[in-house]
C-alpha cells in the first residue's frame, strides 16, 4: 500500500476502487447520452462514433493531468485546490472553485427540472416546481446520511442506466443479424461537408458529454488509498464511457438515417423502436428519470464537497466545514449548496445559464492543466501518479480549441458571473477577517 503524509481528514474514508469507478462512470455517462445521437447526427450524419472517439482522447488529457494533481494533493476542493497551490493567489483559486460550484449547482438544479419533466409526467402528472424542489431536498437527505449509502445508491442507478444502453446496442444487433439496419450509414458524412471538419465540429458537442469525471476530485478524501486506486478508477471509467457511446453511435447509425435520427426528441427511443425488438416504450422514460436522479445525485455530492473543501482553505466561511458528528458528511455545506439549487429550479429558463456551465467548465480544465506544470516543481513526500508532460500541453490546446467554439452571449455570460463571484469572494475575506478578530470566534 502507498504510504501518504498528510494531515488527518475529517471524513470519512469509504470509496474503494468499484464504488469510485461506478461514480465517474455514472456521472459521465449521465442523463445527456440519451439525447445525444440527434444532435450528433445532423453535424456529421452516420459518422457518430468518430466525434465519440475524439471526445474520449480529449477528455483523457485532461483527465492525465487530475490523476497527477489528486494523487499528489489528495484533498476535497479539486481545482480551487490546484490552483491555490500553482498561483498562490486566492482570488484565482476562489474564482476557479467558483466555476465549479456554480456548474455544479446550476447543473443540479436543471437536472431536478428535468426529472419533474416529461419523463415524471409519462407515469404521474405533477407541477414541475415543487416536485423538482422536493426531489432536492431527498437528494440531500440522501447526501447527509453518508457518503457509502450515497455511493451504493449510485452504483445501483448506473447499473440501470448502464442497462439502457446496453439494451440499444443488442437490439440493434438482433437487427442486423435478422438482415435489417444498414451498416454502410457507419461511414456516411452530410453531403457537401468536409468528413474532418464535420468531426471536429461533432467533437465539440460529443465532448460535453464526457464532462463529469472532474467532480471525482472532490471526493478523493473519502477514497482509501487515493494514489492507487483513483488513476485506475478515473481512466476505466473514461474508457468504459467511451466504448459505450462509441457501441450506441454504431448503433444508431445502422438503425436509423441520420435525417430521421436528427428529428427525434427521443433518438435512442427511436433506434429501439426500429429495431422491432418488443421493449415497452415506458423502461426508456424510467430508465432516463433514473438517469437524471443519478447525475443530481452525483452533481450534489460533488458540491457539497467542494464547499467543505474551500471552506477548509479560507476561500469560503468556515462554517461550511461543519460535519456531523456521527455521519462525518459536510451538512451545512450540503444545505447550503441544496438551497441555492433550489433557488435555481425557481428561474425555469436554465438554458443560457446550461450553456454557460459549459464554458465555466472549460476555465477549470485550463487550470488543472496549468497547474500540473506549474506544479512540477513542488515535491511531495509521497508516492503519487506522473503524467507524461506532453499530455497537459496537448489537453490546453485542446482547451484553447473548445473555448474558440463558444458564442459571444454565452462569453457575455460567464463573465457576467465571474463578476459575480468576485463580489462574493471580497465580501468573503471581509466577513473571515472579523471572525478571525474575535478571540472567542469559532474554528
Amino acid at each position: 500500500m502507498t504510504t501518504e503524509t498528510r494531515r488527518p481528514s475529517t471524513l470519512k474514508r469509504g470509496i474503494g476502487g468499484p464504488l469510485l469507478f461506478a461514480f465517474i462512470l455514472g456521472d459521465v455517462l449521465g442523463a445527456g447520452v440519451y439525447a445525444l445521437m440527434g444532435v450528433l447526427a445532423e453535424r456529421v450524419g452516420g459518422v457518430l462514433w468518430a466525434p465519440l472517439l475524439v471526445a474520449l482522447l480529449l477528455a483523457l488529457l485532461t483527465a492525465g493531468s487530475y490523476a497527477e494533481l489528486v494523487t499528489k494533493y489528495p484533498r476535497a476542493g479539486g481545482a480551487a485546490v490546484f490552483a491555490e497551490r500553482a498561483f498562490k493567489n486566492r482570488l484565482v483559486s476562489f474564482l476557479v472553485g467558483f466555476c465549479m460550484l456554480a456548474a455544479g449547482v446550476t447543473s443540479a438544479a436543471g437536472l431536478s427540472i428535468a426529472f419533474a419533466g416529461e419523463y415524471l409526467r409519462t407515469f404521474l402528472p405533477l407541477p414541475v416546481a415543487p416536485v423538482a424542489i422536493v426531489f432536492l431536498a431527498a437528494v440531500a437527505a440522501l447526501n447527509a446520511r453518508g457518503i457509502r449509502e450515497s455511493m451504493g445508491a449510485n452504483f445501483v442507478m448506473t447499473a440501470i442506466e448502464v442497462s439502457g444502453l446496453v439494451i440499444v446496442v443488442v437490439v440493434v444487433g438482433v437487427l442486423v443479424v435478422g438482415g435489417g439496419g444498414d451498416v454502410s450509414r457507419v461511414g456516411q458524412t452530410p453531403e457537401g461537408t468536409n468528413a474532418a471538419t464535420a468531426v471536429l465540429a461533432g467533437a465539440v458537442i460529443a465532448y460535453y458529454s464526457f464532462v463529469g469525471f472532474e467532480t471525482s476530485a472532490n471526493m478523493v478524501e473519502e477514497v482509501k488509498d487515493p494514489s492507487r486506486v483513483y488513476p485506475r478508477a478515473l481512466f476505466a471509467a473514461l474508457v468504459t464511457a467511451g466504448v459505450v457511446y462509441v457501441l450506441v453511435g454504431l448503433a444508431s447509425s445502422i438503425a436509423l438515417p441520420a435525417d430521421e435520427l436528427s428529428r427525434s426528441s427521443g433518438p435512442l427511443l427511436a433506434v429501439v423502436e426500429a429495431s422491432g425488438v418488443a421493449i415497452p416504450s415506458w423502461v426508456f422514460s424510467l430508465i432516463a428519470l433514473i438517469a437524471v436522479a443519478n447525475g443530481a445525485l452525483l452533481t450534489m455530492i460533488m458540491a457539497s464537497r467542494l464547499a467543505y473543501g474551500m471552506s477548509e482553505q479560507g476561500l469560503l466561511p468556515r462554517v461550511l466545514s461543519r460535519v456531523l458528528r456521527r455521519r462525518r458528511t459536510p451538512w451545512v455545506a450540503i444545505v447550503a449548496t441544496t438551497l441555492v439549487a433550489m433557488l435555481l429550479t425557481l428561474v425555469g429558463d436554465l438554458t443560457l445559464l446550461a450553456e454557460t456551465v459549459v464554458l465555466l467548465l472549460l476555465f477549470v480544465f485550463l487550470s488543472a492543466n496549468v497547474s500540473v506544470l506549474v506544479l512540477r516543481r513542488d515535491r511531495t513526500d509521497h508516492d503519487h501518479f506522473r503524467v507524461w508532460t506532453i499530455v497537459p500541453v496537448l489537453a490546453i490546446a485542446s482547451c484553447i480549441v473548445l473555448l474558440s467554439q463558444q458564442s459571444p452571449t454565452v462569453w457575455l455570460f460567464g463573465a457576467i458571473l465571474l463578476a459575480v463571484g468576485v463580489v462574493l469572494f471580497v465580501l468573503a475575506r471581509v466577513g473571515l477577517r472579523r471572525d478571525e478578530s474575535r478571540p472567542d470566534s469559532p474554528r
